[in-house]
């Protein structure tokens, strides 16, 4: 896809994309609400404050591609994938302290965002998608769509039931050959990993990863890698008890991060997973506009899945004072949902994802889920059995 470009190409095409919003005269002179289409297709609704807001994203996402086209002539192409450091000696320290500099480069832009244009190789390569590929024979996706095409399971039948619902009005992903590519995607994936089949929220994920690699066969293996390197074990399983997990140690960082936010919502008798449990399934795809959505992606994709806990905190967090003055449940819903939807502006939101709720190592967050999995077992069993015990009683 990208080796029969030049970068000067690449370069018109990445300004081409990030495009400047202009909202009519009666918009402007009303104050109305405005609708527009963002990077990737989708409708916004905002006012003029949101568009201008979006203006300066836009601005700041043109000055970061002039950052990365900068080092691509400078160290080179590919230049990221020099950023480890290999245990033995044979490095000289000239090229270790090369490797080190270019992963504290690295870390930084990413936080900043990467262009649209080279979002897809960057991606693949940084993520693991592109090693995991190299695995298998190069026919492996094509093999595989055509080994299940036409095979009918209660995954193919729940992922046709939610193709319609998947972004509807998208000018692509609602067409027949969006949904046609987005179903080959998911049932391939369905019959890769048995155990996880498809989950709801898995359309959602597989739907943007479509919009942002171009091609089926790069989507499939950023879902792969997502679901079996980077996102924990058994958050998209039948019983969805990774998930589970998940929400409970967010609860006790909540707690720990917000204790105001925990306290007062606790009070109320708030359960936060009735909002957060979407968060983490479609990653904040259904929740976010998409170019804020794509932002935590990237520095997913390069720090892992401890950032979702991050970013989901700062949602909070920013929204502290208006939530302890809340007196309903409806109130803090609506709150979050207003917040989530208008957060057009990446930076406001991983400035306190990463500034204010402070770093949080994966080893933190592994051992808050080895010990919260015991009891959300203990819950999953007992659920079943009441489950069976009126079946029984039923007959």
């Amino acid at each position: 896809m990208y080796g029969t470009k030049s970068k000067i190409d690449l370069a018109f095409e990445y300004q081409s994309q990030v495009s400047v919003l202009r909202p009519s005269i009666h918009s402007r002179r009303a104050n109305l609400t405005v609708k527009f289409q963002d990077l990737y297709g989708f409708t916004v609704e905002g006012n003029v404050d949101d568009v201008n807001v979006l203006n300066e994203v836009r601005e700041k996402v043109r000055q970061q591609g002039r950052v990365w086209w900068a080092l691509e002539a400078s160290k080179g192409v590919n230049w990221y994938l020099h950023t480890t450091i290999g245990q033995g000696s044979a490095l000289t320290s000239s090229l270790k302290f090369s490797a080190l500099a270019n992963a504290i480069t690295l870390k930084k832009l990413i936080r900043k965002g990467i262009p649209p244009v080279l979002r897809p190789k960057v991606w693949f390569s940084l993520s693991g998608a592109a090693k995991k590929k190299s695995t298998v024979p190069e026919s492996y996706y094509e093999d595989l769509t055509k080994a299940v095409e036409g095979k009918v399971t209660p995954a193919t039948r729940q992922i046709d039931h939610d193709l319609p619902r998947t972004f509807p009005g998208h000018p692509w992903l609602d067409t027949p050959e969006g949904h046609a590519a987005l179903r080959r995607v998911l049932v391939a994936y369905s019959f890769r990993d048995s155990d996880v089949g498809y989950c709801q929220g898995l359309n959602y994920v597989a739907a943007l990863l479509l919009l942002v690699m171009k091609t089926e066969e790069d989507a499939f293996w950023m879902l792969a890698v997502l679901l079996e390197n980077v996102l924990v074990n058994d958050c998209y399983t039948n019983n969805l008890s990774g998930c589970h997990v998940e929400q409970r140690v967010f609860k006790d960082l909540l707690a720990k991060k917000c204790p105001r936010i925990a306290s007062h919502l606790e009070a109320l008798e708030f359960d936060v997973s009735l909002v957060t449990t979407e968060w983490f399934l479609c990653l904040f795809s259904k929740s976010l506009p998409s170019e804020t959505t794509l932002r935590v992606w990237d520095v997913i994709f390069y720090d892992g899945a401890k950032v979702i806990f991050n970013v989901a905190l700062a949602i909070f967090k920013m929204k502290e004072d208006e939530l302890i003055l809340t007196h309903h449940v409806g109130e803090v819903i609506n709150i979050l949902q207003m917040t989530t939807h208008h957060l057009f502006d990446p930076d406001d939101l991983l400035t306190v994802a990463f500034d204010k709720i402070g770093s949080m190592t994966t080893n933190t967050i592994s051992k808050q889920r080895k010990k919260q999995e015991p009891e959300v077992m203990k819950e999953l069993d007992q659920r079943i059995r009441r489950l069976n015990t009126l079946r029984m009683e039923d007959k």
